[in-house]
């Protein structure tokens, strides 16, 4: 309110001022622009400019003087809230143990996710991440929460035997999706990917999740040979990739098949940008007080130069005459 009230009192004096000056303007105009001449049609504006840019220059300046101060932090250091958020929903159920995966078929399914997940931590800028591991078999556990240690999560996507926390029985990823939408609900809009890494599951016609606002992107991994399957407890078990497709397909996200590649450049390059995009910070009194003060100033200070130079056609002083005999 300080800023609005200095720069309303220097507008009104900068209208009484172009006020007086005017008449005395008006009285020396033959000197300035000759008899007759008139000044250059835009020159009729210079007044109103004058007294805007004075009135920015002083709420600008005011403003810079009474707002906050803005800290700046070292490079790669985010500030609190900014933070990007990687959710994976891990399957671990015991069928991720069976040897089927990778391109040589010489991976455990859980190995496979682990590889495919270090390669999108390596793509990524992890410095801006905080990553989140749900484990999920016959029900849903979270095991770490915005970690910045990807030496943790990494040792959790290994060979440990998650699957013996929980009770045996079908797994239910739609319980492991419930589970990170109930953790990400209070984070900034857009700033959380969900990974789902799986070998499929049946999936319920009814029953999906509603994700929060804070999800932007959503990404199910396929792992396991998805065209010949393994046998484990009685039945055979391959990656279901109808299933997974199915649930990208209904939480609007992308569906990809690791078992051979990775995760397309494309696909990370889209999860970035959103990230990008959340870290930018909208305009704030200090950004609009620094804008003002300096088309203020500059207007300020240029426009007698341009009035000297362009406002007008009329040259005082004598003129040369060339004489042809």
């Amino acid at each position: 309110m300080v800023a609005e009230v200095v720069a309303g009192v220097v507008l009104l004096l900068a209208v009484v001022a172009e006020t007086v000056h005017q008449r005395r303007a008006r009285r020396l105009a033959p000197l300035a622009f000759g008899m007759g001449v008139q000044p250059r049609l835009w020159v009729v504006l210079s007044p109103w400019i004058r007294v805007v840019a004075l009135s920015a220059l002083a709420w600008g300046l005011t403003s810079l003087l009474i707002v906050k101060p803005k800290s700046f932090r070292p490079i790669g250091e985010l500030a609190p809230g900014k933070e990007q958020h990687i959710m994976i929903v891990l399957d671990v159920s015991p069928s991720m143990r069976l040897e089927d995966a990778g391109p040589g078929k010489k991976q455990t399914r859980q190995e496979r996710a682990r590889e495919v997940m270090r390669s999108l931590f390596d793509r990524v800028p992890m410095n801006q991440y905080l990553v989140s591991v749900i484990a999920v078999y016959s029900g849903a556990k979270p095991v770490v929460v915005d970690s910045h240690d990807l030496d943790v999560v990494d040792g959790i996507l290994g060979d440990i035997p998650l699957y013996q926390a929980f009770k045996a029985g079908d797994t239910q990823l739609l319980e492991g999706l419930k589970e990170a939408a109930n953790i990400a609900k209070p984070w900034n809009p857009r700033s959380a990917t969900i990974v789902l890494v799986s070998d499929g599951d049946t999936v319920p016609a009814q029953g999906m999740p509603k994700l929060p606002a804070s999800v932007g992107t959503v990404l199910v991994v396929g792992v396991g040979d998805p065209h010949q399957g393994s046998f484990i407890a009685g039945r055979q078990s391959k990656q279901d990739a109808f299933a997974l497709r199915q649930i990208a397909t209904r939480l609007q996200g992308n569906y990809h098949d690791a078992n051979l590649h990775h995760l397309p450049s494309q696909l990370i390059a889209t999860m970035v940008q959103r990230g990008e995009d959340n870290l930018q910070e909208p305009w704030s009194r200090r950004e609009y007080a620094l804008l003002a003060a300096a088309i203020g100033g500059l207007l300020t200070g240029v426009l007698p130069w341009l009035l000297w130079r362009f406002g007008t056609g009329y040259l005082p002083g004598v003129r040369k005459v060339k004489l042809v005999i």
